[in-house]
């Protein structure tokens, strides 16, 4: 059992990290976007807020007839689900940026580039990564069910134990999967102290 839990600790890991860096790819310009065109803020913040309110598991099945079983789906459907919350912490940090601060780096002879990756993107660099840190627990937590289209997992773990009606093979899945979140969020909660620190 063990041997099979840890391989499956590895191909969940596997699955969280490969959706979360498809995410980081494809939320962050979209948030630094959103953040300095507010013609373009509306569409991507409606477009996240939408994405935010889809169950994990309809995403997953949504995406089974167009893409098949297998990881590819399942790493594109958690990328799609851990998009929205960098998307809008993006934003939000950009926007929270004090207009004083851009109007001195303006009066300084900076130009917007500028601005933006000397001024705006260190300053917003906090509450960005706090959707970078949700955004990574939820999916490793909705990792779990992409052992539905074969994807594999600690969800093979706690699918199994259920229907095997073995409480053993069911909770070594189910507190793996805790352990594994625990303990992103405590290096992720680091991380972002050391963010906030240095802002």
């Amino acid at each position: 059992m063990w041997t099979d839990l840890a391989a499956h600790a590895v191909a969940h890991l596997g699955l969280a990290g490969s959706a979360m860096a498809l995410a980081l790819a494809v939320g962050l310009p979209v948030g630094a976007l959103a953040g300095n065109f507010g013609s373009f803020r509306g569409l991507a913040l409606g477009l996240a807020s939408v994405g935010r309110t889809l169950p994990s598991l309809a995403v997953l099945m949504l995406l089974l007839p167009l893409l098949g079983v297998g990881a590819t789906p399942a790493i594109i459907a958690l990328a799609l689900l851990a998009i929205p919350p960098i998307v809008i912490a993006v934003d939000l940090g950009i926007r929270g940026v004090p207009a004083g601060v851009l109007d001195a780096a303006a009066g300084m002879g900076m130009t917007a580039t500028g601005r933006f990756f000397r001024v705006v993107a260190p300053l917003a660099l906090p509450v960005s990564f706090s959707g970078v840190r949700t955004a990574a627990i939820e999916t490793i937590a909705s990792a779990t069910l992409a052992t539905f289209i074969g994807a594999g997992g600690l969800g093979d773990d706690i699918v199994r134990g259920l229907q095997t009606n073995d409480p053993a093979v069911l909770l070594a899945g189910a507190i793996a999967v805790a352990v594994l979140a625990l303990a992103v969020e405590l290096a992720l909660g680091a991380v972002g102290r050391v963010l906030e620190a240095r802002a």
